[in-house]
């Protein structure tokens, strides 16, 4: 297990990550483009630095269950590392990273864990680096249906790092769009610049991560269009730059919400619900509000 632990790409991809982000603040400040803010960028570090202390724990049992679950698979005398199990892999590994990316978007409880990655109002490659730190606790749970396939730990983890380590590149204003075919396959960075979109016709889309097909094959993808600029962060954003509201503010926010609650259902609804539900007031759901601006009744 240990092996396995210490083989992820994205740890050795690290120090390429850190020049890649110098060179870009450096392009931002030549070109006066502003890409990137000194208290933002410093913010978007300390929640990678939470985020990998707080995803120690969980990796590790993960990892030890993915051991457990591969040995009683029994497809596992079938799905060695062939040329053909690592390309299954790849599509089957980017599959279950759309689900979970999607539903850290759509259930209010992950979405607490994941809304400081888009907490920022800049979009660069610091951003990038700008980890949901309280979903680290549950994210290993989406993988664990791969070992029972018959796929080893060390395939699952090397595959989940070529993920990351791609979806870092597309944090950024450099490469506008690349050639249709590739924008219709792949995650690019005008897909990505979306997803950090709080434009109503942007919100909750392109989940993908190396792939965009699950985005357009199951009704989440937005194109970015150029007579609607994204604006980048949230639809109400963080007042100031403190480390520990941009870690905590949405669990805190969901806290109050519950105590105001009437009852354990609208409870329940709070937490399982989309971000913007509420017994109160109005509907803010990104699927609502996507309705309310196409002159749709919600639920239609």
């Amino acid at each position: 297990m240990q092996e396995v632990l210490q083989d992820d790409l994205s740890l050795f991809a690290m120090p390429a990550f850190f020049v890649a982000i110098l060179l870009e603040a450096f392009w931002s400040h030549r070109q006066g483009h502003g890409w990137y803010r000194g208290r933002d960028t410093f913010v978007s570090l300390s929640m990678l630095v939470a985020s990998t202390l707080v995803e120690l724990l969980p990796r590790m049992l993960a990892v030890g269950l993915m051991f457990k679950l591969h040995e009683i698979s029994p497809l596992r005398e079938v799905v060695g590392r062939q040329w053909w199990a690592w390309l299954l892999l790849f599509f089957l590994e980017d599959f279950t990273y759309y689900g979970f990316h999607r539903m850290n978007h759509e259930v209010r409880l992950l979405w607490a864990g994941h809304v400081n990655h888009h907490s920022s109002q800049y979009l660069n490659f610091g951003t990038a680096l700008r980890q949901g730190v309280g979903e680290r606790v549950h994210k290993f749970l989406f993988w664990l249906w791969l070992p029972l396939l018959g796929f080893d730990p060390y395939m699952i983890i090397t595959a989940i790092g070529i993920s990351l380590f791609y979806q870092f590149w597309i944090h950024t204003h450099v490469v506008k769009k690349l050639h249709p075919w590739v924008e219709a396959v792949f995650n690019t960075p005008s897909h990505h610049r979306v997803h950090h979109g709080s434009n109503i016709r942007y919100l909750d889309c392109n989940h993908g991560g190396i792939l965009i097909i699950w985005d357009r094959w199951f009704g989440t993808f937005s194109p970015e269009v150029d007579e609607e600029p994204v604006i980048y962060g949230l639809t109400r954003n963080i007042d100031g730059d403190r480390v520990g509201t941009v870690l905590m503010h949405e669990y805190l926010s969901l806290w109050r919400d519950i105590c105001a609650a009437r009852n354990w259902g609208d409870r329940w609804r709070y937490l399982c619900l989309a971000p913007g539900w509420s017994h109160s007031g109005p509907d803010h759901r990104a699927r609502v509000l996507r309705q309310q601006l196409h002159g749709e009744k919600p639920g239609t």
